[in-house]
């Protein structure tokens, strides 16, 4: 089905748990100190169980998120009104291993998006619901190449709904160029998904123009990869109450991670911290070990 906003506005994204190392804080307490690829498995189909039977019906995944992909599609049967989106533009390198030098290598050119395309399609047959370019940033060549463009827009003639994801200190100008993009006269992407947390702010008025011209917005991050832990609930309730969120992901490890977030349905913001400088907080991330 094309991405259409769940009834739900938490979704579930399988980041944290799809491969061994990721950038989260706290993973040692978070999952088995043997990380092998079952106990991934048997992780992620309990959190999408609990995600599930909370209501919840939008699952995240992506190419780089190690085996996630495979994970899901694994427990999909019988879940047929659950909406997958994955993503496209970075390959996972890491061999399942924590320690290893280089995780992920990112590009963005029409080969790797057919190449990952057919992976993707491989895992999740006609289960794919929206395809979105990783992590696209200002200089991305994603923004301007019209060979991808036309890649893109006959995907999105088979019922798939194309979007992107932006990162970096330039979201907000990555998102307002990849408002004009178009493809046969319409617009190209339908959907953007973007870090908003109550330490980064600065794609919120994108994200406002975005969500005012009919594209979905999907919220990455809302916990600031763990910074904002012990007070999930209010931190995502933040997020929920700006009103360009269409989906908020919690990207729980646990269970009773994802019990806390999904608190935030019903919970009102809480004491505002404050934001960061754009610059300072994606210098921060930047420097978080993959562990």
């Amino acid at each position: 089905m094309p991405f259409i906003a769940p009834s739900c506005r938490l979704g579930l994204g399988l980041a944290a748990v799809g491969r061994p190392g990721y950038i989260n804080l706290g993973r040692d307490h978070d999952l088995p100190a043997r990380r092998s690829v079952d106990a991934l498995r048997r992780r992620s189909h309990e959190l999408l169980d609990a995600a599930y039977a909370a209501g919840v019906r939008y699952v995240d995944v992506a190419r780089s998120y190690g085996r996630a992909e495979e994970f899901l599609a694994a427990w999909l049967p019988g879940h047929d009104d659950v909406v997958v989106g994955s993503k496209w533009g970075y390959t996972y390198t890491a061999g399942w291993r924590v320690d290893a030098e280089v995780h992920e290598a990112k590009d963005h050119s029409p080969a790797t998006f057919e190449r990952q395309l057919a992976e993707s399609r491989a895992v999740l047959g006609d289960r794919l619901d929206l395809y979105q370019i990783h992590s696209v940033t200002p200089d991305s060549p994603a923004l301007t190449d019209r060979a991808l463009h036309r890649l893109l827009a006959d995907l999105a003639a088979t019922g798939v709904t194309v979007g992107l994801s932006v990162s970096g200190p330039g979201q907000a100008e990555a998102i307002r160029a990849a408002l004009r993009v178009e493809a046969d006269g319409a617009p190209l992407f339908r959907t953007v998904q973007a870090t908003w947390n109550l330490l980064e702010r600065s794609a919120g008025p994108a994200l406002r123009e975005a969500h005012a011209d009919g594209r979905h917005v999907i919220v990455k991050e809302g916990m600031a990869n763990g910074r904002l832990a012990g007070r999930d609930a209010e931190a995502l309730a933040a997020v929920l109450a700006e009103p360009f969120t269409d989906v908020v992901l919690s990207g729980a490890a646990t269970v009773a991670q994802l019990t806390s977030n999904l608190r935030a349905l019903g919970t009102p913001p809480g004491r505002d911290p404050g934001p960061e400088a754009p610059e300072d907080y994606w210098r921060t991330r930047s420097s978080l070990a993959w562990s």
